[in-house]
């Protein structure tokens, strides 16, 4: 019971941030008061305000509580092997995906090199934008050997790629090899995204295997710089 009502206060002040109601700066009540508000215990405030802050929602600051963080940068993780749908629920906003390139090719040596590729392989080649509150601000570079995945239209990639892998062609996509680095933007970036004047953007490299160890995806997610924070959770062993 003690968990479901600490849970129940944090989702509570979560929607209250990511709706504006409460608004980044803004302090929180003080566990005293928010203690006697919810009629619990400061240790069920405390979890609560624990998770607020593990979770990038506030940051403690001593002489001044609980600040509410920007959270209007939308939040990936680090560590986690997730699709752009299933983050995007958590998104205020409804993303939009546009489709600019979809097709088969030959792969050059770029690609060869990431994807451990073959002059003989034919590599599926996706190249999406992502608009999120209006603003074209991700472009995502997917290429896929064909020998892993025998079919891909480009309605497929309109939606979601991962939940076709999976529950289609019953791939089992086990694990990935992430990159993050920030790179001059290209004419291709400045093509397709709204850079409001950013002269870099934050790459996200992915290899992606299958449960038998095979490398059959290359990823690079580029961001706009001042839209995207992305996030782990770590523990310290003992």
């Amino acid at each position: 019971m003690r968990k479901n009502k600490y849970h129940a206060i944090y989702k509570e002040w979560t929607d209250k941030i990511k709706t504006g109601e409460i608004k980044a700066g803004e302090a929180l009540p003080s566990e005293n008061e928010l203690a006697e508000a919810y009629n619990t215990s400061r240790e069920t405030i405390r979890k609560a305000l624990n998770l607020l802050s593990q979770n990038g929602f506030i940051q403690k600051i001593k002489g001044k509580g609980s600040i509410v963080i920007d959270v209007q940068k939308m939040s990936f993780p680090i560590s986690g092997l997730v699709s752009f749908k299933e983050i995007s629920k958590n998104f205020t906003a409804e993303p939009i995906t546009t489709v600019h390139d979809f097709g088969l090719i030959k792969p050059d040596p770029f690609i060869k090199q990431q994807l451990n590729a073959s002059s003989k392989d034919e590599i599926w080649k996706v190249i999406r934008s992502r608009a999120i509150g209006g603003e074209n601000i991700i472009l995502d570079k997917d290429f896929f050997l064909k020998k892993f995945v025998p079919t891909l239209s480009k309605q497929i990639c309109e939606g979601s790629i991962y939940e076709y892998l999976e529950k289609e062609l019953q791939l089992n996509i086990s694990f990935a090899k992430k990159e993050i680095v920030v790179e001059d933007c290209t004419e291709e970036d400045r093509g397709y995204l709204d850079l409001e004047g950013f002269s870099h953007i934050v790459v996200v490299k992915n290899y992606v295997y299958l449960d038998n160890a095979s490398l059959f995806q290359y990823t690079e997610s580029r961001h706009r710089l001042d839209k995207f924070r992305f996030v782990d959770f770590a523990r310290r062993g003992v």
